[in-house]
């Protein structure tokens, strides 16, 4: 049995990757440390509550001392590093918060790593060899594209906001470990998640709930913002493949070839809440353009043909039936 820390698992992708995880693997324990943010809701994990090989433990991953203990307590034998701060507005309202976690605590789980896992550089202690720090990245790092390009492994960092140069800097945290230390990494770098569970902030969430209440539906400047859609559990199946099967200092890009603007969004929201949840009006005449944000990147797009050709990924779901299980979840939830 080996136990892998996961961090940051009571937000929207980890509450999903790990249940998906327990029930795939009976030989993996579980440690989820979430400081249990507002992003945070334990309830996301109710499935785990009594589950034998899951603990859940609340604390800061910048709190080293307890990163040390929990390494030490348990035995840690993998990382998969999820927690981040990571709303864009929050980021250009209060940047600092964005680089104590993203930075400095990304920083404090890989050298708290390293000094357990080897005994020098390029030098892993008995036992500890096959040990991986896997780091969740997002697409924001590389900026933005125009309207044909695809974002690859190779493609340049440009990020354009404090949240996407916080996930940057701690993405080179993790090369520069696997270089000057020799330690197992991996990153991942995905394109905008969607699905059950995420909070009530975002996007799509926000479209549901404010429809649902007959408020008016903000969408930023004209609506015309491109972004690559990536259904969540495609998104673990994912790292679950990288985790296991990635090569050893190696990016892997995954994304869901589900280009769509904000506006082509809310109008497929609102039209299948037409037909779910009819009123006497339909659901568009609620959409109101706002102020665009500050930095607002124009189009993102993942190309993921590394990782379906080298380790054999493909998204299940499209984005046509994603949002249908997505919008009928949320459904349930503001019921």
């Amino acid at each position: 049995m080996k136990t892998i820390l996961v961090t940051g698992c009571a937000g929207f992708i980890g509450s999903n990757f790990v249940p998906y995880f327990l029930e795939k693997y009976s030989d993996y324990s579980l440690i989820n440390l979430d400081l249990l943010t507002y992003a945070g809701d334990l309830s996301n994990l109710k499935e785990c509550d009594n589950h034998p090989r899951y603990k859940f433990i609340r604390g800061n991953i910048c709190n080293r001392e307890l990163v040390e203990y929990i390494f030490n307590e348990y035995n840690i034998q993998g990382v998969i590093h999820f927690a981040a701060e990571s709303h864009v507005d929050n980021s250009i309202k209060n940047p600092g918060i964005f680089i104590e976690t993203n930075v400095n605590g990304t920083f404090t789980l890989i050298d708290v790593a390293y000094k357990y896992w080897m005994d020098k550089p390029f030098t892993c202690k008995s036992g500890y060899e096959e040990c991986r720090f896997h780091h969740i990245s997002t697409d924001e790092v590389y900026g933005t594209l125009n309207e044909t390009d695809l974002f690859t492994e190779e493609t340049p960092y440009a990020p354009n906001s404090p949240y996407s140069a916080s996930k940057a800097s701690s993405d080179m945290i993790v090369r520069a470990y696997q270089e000057t230390y020799g330690m197992n990494t991996v990153i991942t770098n995905c394109s905008n998640n969607y699905g059950p569970k995420q909070h009530d902030e975002k996007l799509i969430p926000t479209i549901i709930r404010k429809a649902l209440a007959g408020e008016s539906i903000p969408i930023y400047g004209d609506g015309k913002n491109v972004r690559d859609w990536l259904y969540v559990l495609d998104h673990c199946k994912g790292i679950d493949l990288v985790y296991h099967t990635g090569k050893e200092g190696n990016v892997y890009n995954i994304g869901g070839r589900n280009e769509r603007t904000n506006l082509q969004i809310v109008n497929t929201i609102c039209t299948i809440l037409d037909d779910r949840v009819p009123q006497e009006k339909s659901y568009k005449e609620l959409i109101t353009f706002v102020e665009d944000r500050a930095g607002h990147d124009r189009r993102y797009a993942i190309d993921a043909t590394k990782l379906e050709t080298e380790l054999g990924w493909s998204a299940d779901e499209n984005f046509d039936s994603g949002i249908v299980k997505t919008i009928e979840w949320y459904l349930n939830k503001y019921a």
